[in-house]
């Protein structure tokens, strides 16, 4: 790029960073020393390829969706939690937010991750236990108590019975007297990382489009703030995949959700801003930097030529982080700190728009509140002290970073290759035919084992070193004190759920289901029946039983 592109291109980031709203802070450094917004080459000089790095706020916004970068606001801190029961996660949650968290983010217990009620045989000894129990529309209000949901944004980790959850969302809200369509948050909704990594679905494949399609549709016309698909890559990289490969599978599957949109006859600016991304961050610090730039890069060229969106904000890759599970501990716990500070600062120095920072002792059990709190003051003592907020993209036009973003773009690229080879060349919707195939043929889940085994083999063989794994293993650890949920939890949940279902009118409830199954039979929208059913105090394994009933369940194909 010759020196004046560089120069025309620096003129257009300082009108937008001039019309934008700024964070009144000091931008200094720690001695005084004043800090520029920005950084690029020097007046006069030339940069082959700069129109790949860029300037922040332009595409293809390797350096940031905003001129200002953190300049102009801070990242949402939105720290995960749920456990017990819906008043015990309330309170988690009130606490969080007095000690300035930015937003929530719900986890469930496992029966509600898998469309069950806690009265289920299946949910026995599970209730409460990795996550929050939500039967009906009554626990979302108690989950919500005292926070008002017109004013707080709230993401939902769930997919496979995401649809009648957010249902149970919008009647507590209802319930709380907001309206409804000026909700913000995100849902994750995101069912291929399933069927690739996790392992939580309800139904095949087509049923759970249907469904997911229906909610697109439905966000797009009466709830246009709220983002109904939270792409996943967290979950594929926790299972063991490469960053490279948790880059590729993820956006392949965020391309698959823009088809989806497409085959609904939505319009693609109108609906991709509607998508948002969830990516891990990992230990290796650099690479997990250039992995973000990447992903935006990647997502922003591929809506605007392939997919056509024309304007700036259906090209931006909106992404939420949360720190590696998987790198954590349960030798020298105390050292998942250091991990977790390093994962964060890795996140917010490649640009992510929220965080959740894992607490020291999520490998042995839920966090306990000591430990949220720390995992809470590690992203405030990164946004208030260490003066990385200062500059956009401030290591951009790092030699090697600018070199792994390129790399990562590159094997990301192949892999798209792949899944495209994998479908119906005839097909209108290339990207979702092959991962269906990749799904049917268990080959995501095959490329993931293959790179999770090669890791552990490292690990084994002290090629890759872990602190008190592997290496420097001596000292004496001091136990920690986890939270643990009580038996008389489920038991209570059991108690409350036969409760509601004796006070509900049972006549009204089989008829809204009976609606629901009609419609699910037919062609039409499931969100308005869904959610009369819901008022009815129909309780998610009753809405997700009936669906079940009507589309069958999904056995994964055996892969060797």
């Amino acid at each position: 790029m010759t020196p004046e592109q560089i120069a025309a291109g620096r003129e257009r980031w300082q009108q937008r960073f001039d019309a934008a709203r700024r964070r009144d802070a000091d931008f200094t450094t720690l001695s005084g020393v004043e800090v520029a917004p920005v950084y690029g080459p020097k007046p006069g000089e030339s940069y082959d390829g700069f129109e790949r790095i860029g300037w922040p706020g332009e595409f293809p916004f390797t350096r940031g969706l905003h001129a200002t970068g953190n300049r102009g606001r801070l990242w949402t801190i939105r720290q995960f939690a749920g456990f017990g029961n819906a008043v015990q996660t309330n309170e988690r949650y009130r606490m969080l937010l007095a000690e300035g968290g930015g937003g929530l983010s719900v986890a469930f217990d496992m029966p509600t991750l898998m469309g069950r009620d806690s009265d289920d045989p299946r949910a026995l000894g599970e209730v409460g236990h990795c996550g929050v129990a939500v039967d009906s529309a009554a626990d979302m209000e108690l989950l919500f108590a005292d926070i008002p949901l017109g004013e707080v944004t709230t993401s939902m980790t769930i997919s496979g019975p995401a649809v009648p959850v957010f249902c149970m969302y919008l009647v507590a809200a209802e319930r709380q007297g907001v309206d409804v369509t000026s909700l913000n948050g995100t849902l994750q909704t995101d069912i291929f990382k399933e069927y690739i990594a996790q392992k939580e679905w309800l139904f095949p494949p087509e049923p759970h489009l249907r469904l997911i399609g229906d909610l697109m549709e439905h966000c797009a016309q009466n709830i246009p703030a709220y983002k109904p698909i939270s792409v996943s890559g967290y979950h594929i990289r926790e299972a063991g995949s490469t960053a490279a490969q948790e880059l590729a599978f993820t956006l392949a599957d965020g391309f698959a959700y823009v088809e989806l949109g497409l085959s609904r006859g939505l319009d693609v600016d109108t609906f991709a801003p509607g998508l948002s991304f969830f990516f891990d961050a990992h230990i290796d610090f650099f690479e997990e930097i250039a992995k973000f730039r990447a992903a935006r890069r990647i997502w922003a060229r591929w809506m605007r030529d392939v997919y056509g969106a024309q304007t700036e904000k259906a090209q931006w890759l909106r992404f939420h982080t949360q720190t590696a599970g998987v790198s954590l501990t349960a030798q020298q716990p105390d050292n998942n700190v250091v991990r977790t500070t390093i994962e964060a600062l890795a996140a917010v120095l490649g640009g992510t728009n929220s965080l959740h920072t894992n607490a020291l002792d999520e490998v042995l059990a839920l966090p306990s509140q000591k430990a949220a709190q720390i995992a809470l003051r590690t992203q405030q003592v990164i946004a208030e002290e260490t003066g990385v907020v200062n500059v956009a993209d401030p290591l951009g036009g790092s030699w090697y970073v600018e070199q792994l973003t390129d790399e990562l773009e590159a094997q990301a690229e192949a892999i798209f290759a792949t899944v495209l080879a994998m479908g119906d060349e005839a097909s209108a919707f290339p990207m979702t035919s092959g991962i269906l195939r990749g799904i049917e043929d268990g080959w995501f889940t095959a490329e993931i084992a293959e790179a999770a085994f090669t890791y552990q083999v490292a690990v084994e063989k002290g090629e890759k070193k872990v602190v008190g794994v592997n290496t420097l293993t001596g000292g004496v650890d001091t136990p920690l004190e986890i939270l643990r949920v009580s038996s008389e939890v489920e038991a209570e949940q059991v108690r409350e759920l036969l409760t509601r279902k004796q006070s509900r009118d049972e006549r009204v409830v089989e008829a809204r289901l009976v609606d629901l199954v009609e419609v699910a039979r037919g062609q039409g929208n499931t969100i308005e029946p869904m959610l009369a059913a819901i008022r009815a105090e129909a309780t998610l394994g009753e809405v997700c039983g009936v669906l079940r009933e009507l589309w069958g369940s999904y056995t994964e194909p055996p892969r060797f």
